[in-house]
């Protein structure tokens, strides 16, 4: 029998632990392969290399959804073009030379259509101022005309009443001195149509015009045109310097309206009438007629101007006459 005494349940309490390397855990916890156990340390060995590899997760880019999400971007439907890598292979000289040459075709081609175009247009307008000038030229000569036998009749009442001058007071015929003073009181103004010519005047540059010798017919007209008008200038002066104060001084008020009115009530009665006042006036109507007959012969040179304008006019253009 041993002399140890027995150990009670507070001495075993009381026991201290054993400390070391040799000390087994107190609680054994049931372990599961493939887990750490809760609260203790994981002392397995590192997976393989190829385990590791397969557990490695690759970082997830802005582009990448997840499996399972469906991609809502609007980058999902975009269409991408490519543009095609062109290779430039230089070309023979003849293909340039072949390109120049059409160019030049081209350009040559649209220059000669422009010229057409325009030779048309110009020839159209050419057409419609020519034809407006026939016209004018055919009222000219009627009016210029007209004025003819106007001035040639006015020219021999000139003629006449210079006759019924020549005679003495005392036998003198005062009624037809009176009739024709009234009669040679008169002039037959010329108005040229001016319309066409300005405007062909200012398209000289245009070749239908450049080329022809309308200008120099246009300049002969109208030089004469500018004498027929200085006659006419003088032919009213002198009805102012010589035959109206006449009329003032000796006519009487009934037989001026008479006379020139054409009626029957005209009489042989003038006021303060002397041998002198009729000589005078005889002396004044030789420059008279002198200036009338200027002015029928500027007429017909006008007259010849324009019939000659108008005939070049009509078969160098090609219009009607």
């Amino acid at each position: 029998m041993s002399n140890t005494p027995p150990e009670n349940s507070d001495n075993k309490k009381n026991k201290p632990k054993a400390r070391g390397p040799n000390r087994k855990p107190a609680v054994k916890a049931k372990h599961v392969a493939g887990e750490p156990v809760k609260g203790e340390l994981n002392t397995s060995e590192p997976a393989p290399e190829n385990q590791a590899e397969n557990k490695i997760e690759l970082p997830l880019s802005a582009n990448t959804v997840p499996e399972g999400i469906k991609d809502t971007s609007p980058e999902e439907n975009m269409e991408v073009h490519h543009h095609p890598q062109l290779e430039h292979n230089p070309k023979p000289w003849k293909e340039y030379v072949l390109e120049c040459f059409m160019i030049f075709v081209a350009v040559m081609m649209g220059f000669i259509a422009e010229n057409i175009r325009d030779d048309i247009n110009n020839n159209e307008h050419v057409k419609q101022l020519t034809s407006q000038f026939v016209q004018e030229l055919k009222a000219d000569t009627a009016e210029l005309n007209e004025g003819f036998h106007g001035e040639t009749g006015i020219m021999k009442k000139n003629d006449t009443l210079f006759k019924l001058l020549q005679q003495p007071l005392a036998k003198a015929d005062l009624k037809k001195i009176q009739i024709f003073i009234a009669g040679s009181h008169s002039l037959w103004l010329f108005h040229p149509s001016t319309g066409a010519i300005t405007a062909i005047k200012n398209e000289l540059q245009l070749k239908q015009f450049s080329n022809s010798e309308i200008i120099s017919h246009i300049s002969g007209y109208e030089a004469h045109i500018a004498l027929l008008r200085t006659v006419q200038d003088i032919t009213l002066q002198y009805q102012r310097s010589f035959l109206d104060p006449f009329l003032y001084q000796h006519f009487t008020p009934a037989n001026m309206d008479a006379a020139f009115a054409h009626s029957p009530g005209l009489t042989a009665q003038m006021r303060s009438l002397t041998q002198e006042d009729i000589t005078q006036l005889a002396a004044q109507m030789i420059l008279v007629r002198i200036n009338s007959k200027e002015l029928i012969d500027d007429n017909r040179r006008c007259m010849n101007d324009a019939v000659n304008l108008l005939h070049y006019v009509t078969k160098q253009y090609h219009l009607e006459d």
